[in-house]
């Protein structure tokens, strides 16, 4: 006797997601934030020390990955877009982080050189966002970079035609057996760093630091970079 197959509930039409369970439960989902605070008197005059401390608390708390940050572009169609991507390094000069090049984050920052990052500590109820202008980092630093990679991920940046069509998960490993083979672990050379792979650096001009505090009272703190160089701390309303 034949039976009907079973039905997959993956390709079952759903119903209103709007009416589901869990949609009411979110309405309901709340936090009090009532950890820290962050007042003109604590806070630095530069934000790059703010931000040096904070991120060093969050590394010091072991948050899992305290590095990761978003990070927003807006292309040509005036779309924006994000994507998380880790901090590779900061100094003066700005935040640095590393990708392929030919990614869409890389086109739309081609086409336009401004973006934001974003850092969520959620454990420690921390934000912090940066916004300012992009540029490439030095080839001699993107090449010191990728050397010190592990040799995997040298040769995943060979393998991934980032952001790209792909047939299948098996053309990607097909083209990193490939790269395996070319470069093994045994090679006293590895694999040159890709034209198309390198750093970015982001040259903030603003700043906001936000503290989660009770009754959604936040503390927000924000720094604009003045035409002498200086920075403007004000207090935006949360």
């Amino acid at each position: 006797m034949l039976r009907d197959p079973p039905e997959n509930p993956r390709t079952k039409p759903n119903a209103n997601p709007s009416t589901t369970p869990l949609a009411a439960a979110l309405a309901d989902l709340r936090t009090n934030y009532n950890s820290a605070e962050l007042t003109e008197a604590l806070a630095y005059v530069d934000p790059l020390q703010q931000f040096a401390q904070w991120l060093s608390e969050a590394i010091a708390a072991q948050l899992p990955e305290p590095n990761a940050m978003t990070l927003a572009t807006v292309g040509s169609n005036l779309r924006p877009s994000t994507r998380v991507v880790l901090i590779k390094g900061y100094d003066a000069l700005g935040i640095v982080w590393y990708t392929n090049y030919d990614s869409r984050k890389g086109q739309e920052l081609a086409g336009n050189p401004y973006a934001a990052l974003q850092f969520h500590w959620v454990e420690l109820e921390r934000t912090v966002r940066i916004e300012g202008t992009v540029e490439k980092i030095s080839a001699q630093d993107s090449d010191a970079y990728y050397a010190s990679r592990p040799l995997g991920s040298r040769l995943g940046a060979w393998a991934s035609p980032q952001s790209q069509v792909v047939a299948s998960r098996e053309v990607l490993a097909r083209e990193m057996t490939a790269l395996e083979q070319r470069y093994p672990a045994a090679a006293s050379t590895g694999p040159p760093r890709p034209p198309h792979w390198g750093g970015y650096r982001l040259k903030p001009d603003a700043w906001q630091f936000w503290q989660g505090r009770p009754n959604r009272l936040h503390d927000r703190l924000r720094y604009a970079l003045q035409a002498n160089g200086t920075w403007l701390r004000e207090r935006l309303a949360p």
